[in-house]
């Protein structure tokens, strides 16, 4: 090599450095602008409940940025994975929870919602498994957004994790560029623009043989990195993508269950004196009672219809003790294969007969268990469940509505009767769709969450705005252990956000 092209090449590299500040932050930039994209369907096509997408519409995919760049986890010490996954789904979550806000159902669209509601056959039955039908697909729905957005997530981090790798490596690029240049070959504008576009720099400069033997190496990494940067764009649009839909699913599937819970309300209207009656009542208890076990006490023997319903369901207990073995296997057989009488005022199982088949009532990440801390120096008497904004909540079980409303720091609350001695309370909800003496099917909405977490006792010290329903399973008065209970991939405690 002549003193002059070294000369050349020691001017290019630290000419360069320079730049390649600018580019490597240009990258990190650009990769968060590039996921802001317009939505496939715009403009040639429209979307027919969410106004089309513009370069303002809030709705575009693009707007769903999992804050890519070196500057989205700077919260979180570089040594603390989980925090920085943990910030970085709040930060998702929020940007979800902006575009669910900004979306609106067309007229069209409600109006097919409307009419399917008005083509349903009226009667009880059609009603609840209507709401069960819809309550299973809005959990669905629920579910894939919480999976998209732990997706979304880790994509951001592991983006942040390649970009701050790159303020270490600007020598590397550097000297890519540098001999680009000197090949005559120099870094077209798109550079700024994309990782795609670096990672082909990159690849070209490994091709030519431009970069000096002692820089091979790491000049290959670099490539990989790029090109691991490259898949994760195009998975985070891909997966904004789907999000989107999902989130307009689920506002259509929001909108149904609100119609359909106005048309059972009407349906049970004739009866609207006695349950304003005992309501009043039920509310008046819960004022005076300063425990559960006191509040269903009293409920279960001054409520009528939650009386009745508990006796009938006692009837039904006595009637399975009764059989012989035989008879109860029987039974049990044609339970399982007969669809249940949608009709029914008593739970179609013996809850003891339930373990390990129960759904978790609301899609969500398990931060405490039965038994765990709970933050007051004391242990937990329930599990608690960190949800989505608005998640639906359905009875995990059949059973009859104790109470249902506020009870002292619980928030709003629904208790069940679920039969052979045991109840389940489900507190920390901003809305309550049964009422005291209704029976409810398992799968059946009961209420859902709100946008915030509601402070009590029972999610005391939670690191999470998230709203948090608080689960807690009863027998003869006693808390009770849930897990048992719950199918084999409910429940599972969350340990990575």
């Amino acid at each position: 090599m002549t003193p002059h092209s070294f000369a050349r090449r020691r001017l290019a590299s630290r000419t360069l450095s320079c730049g390649t500040i600018a580019i490597l932050c240009a990258m990190a930039l650009s990769s968060a602008k590039a996921q802001q994209v317009p939505a496939p369907d715009s403009p040639a096509s429209t979307q027919p409940s969410i106004t089309p997408n513009s370069p303002s519409n809030p709705t575009s995919p693009g707007n769903i940025a999992p804050a890519a760049g070196p500057d989205a986890s700077s919260q979180t010490s570089p040594d603390d994975p989980a925090g920085a996954l943990r910030a970085k789904r709040e930060d998702v979550s929020r940007q979800l929870q902006d575009l669910s806000q900004s979306m609106q159902l067309s007229s069209e669209k409600s109006e097919e919602l409307r009419k399917s509601i008005d083509a349903l056959d009226k009667s009880s039955s059609s009603l609840r498994q209507a709401l069960i039908d819809s309550a299973a697909r809005r959990k669905d729905l629920e579910q894939k957004i919480a999976d998209g957005e732990k997706k979304l997530a880790d994509y951001g981090v592991r983006q942040d994790v390649i970009h701050k790798s790159f303020r270490a490596r600007r020598a590397v690029l550097a000297e890519v560029l540098g001999a680009l240049e000197r090949m005559g070959r120099n870094p077209p504008p798109a550079l700024l623009v994309t990782p795609e576009d670096a990672l082909g720099a990159v690849r070209t400069a490994i091709l030519l043989g431009a970069v000096v033997p002692g820089m091979r190496k790491e000049t290959e990494k670099l490539a990989d990195d790029l090109q691991e940067l490259t898949n994760l764009r195009k998975a985070s649009i891909d997966e904004r993508e789907n999000m989107v839909a999902s989130l307009k699913s689920r506002q259509e599937e929001e909108a149904r269950m609100d119609m359909l819970l106005a048309e059972n309300a009407r349906l049970s209207q004739q009866n609207n004196a006695q349950l304003q009656e005992e309501l009043a009542r039920s509310q008046e208890l819960a004022q005076k009672s300063s425990s559960l076990q006191g509040l269903i006490g009293s409920l279960e023997n001054e409520i009528a219809s939650v009386r009745q319903a508990t006796d009938q369901a006692k009837l039904e207990e006595e009637k399975r003790r009764q059989m012989t073995d035989a008879q109860r296997d029987q039974a049990r057989l044609q339970a399982q294969t007969t669809p249940p009488d949608k009709n029914r005022i008593a739970p179609a199982f013996s809850f003891e007969e339930l373990k390990a088949k129960l759904e978790l009532p609301a899609v969500g990440d398990v931060l405490r268990q039965f038994g765990d801390p709970d933050g007051t120096g004391h242990e937990a008497k329930g599990i608690v469940l960190a949800t989505a904004p608005a998640a639906v909540v359905i009875a995990p079980a059949d059973g009859t509505v104790v109470y249902a409303g506020q009870f002292r720091s619980y928030g709003k609350m629904a208790i069940l009767n679920t039969g052979n001695g045991y109840h389940i309370v489900l507190s920390g909800m901003d809305r309550v769709n049964v009422h005291s003496g209704q029976f409810v099917l398992s799968g059946e909405p009961i209420g859902a969450m709100g946008e915030k977490r509601v402070v009590s006792a029972a999610a005391f010290a939670l690191e999470t705005d998230r709203p948090t329903l608080y689960i807690e399973f009863r027998k003869d008065g006693n808390s009770v252990d849930s897990r048992p209970w719950w199918a084999k991939d409910a429940g599972k405690v969350r340990n990575d956000t």
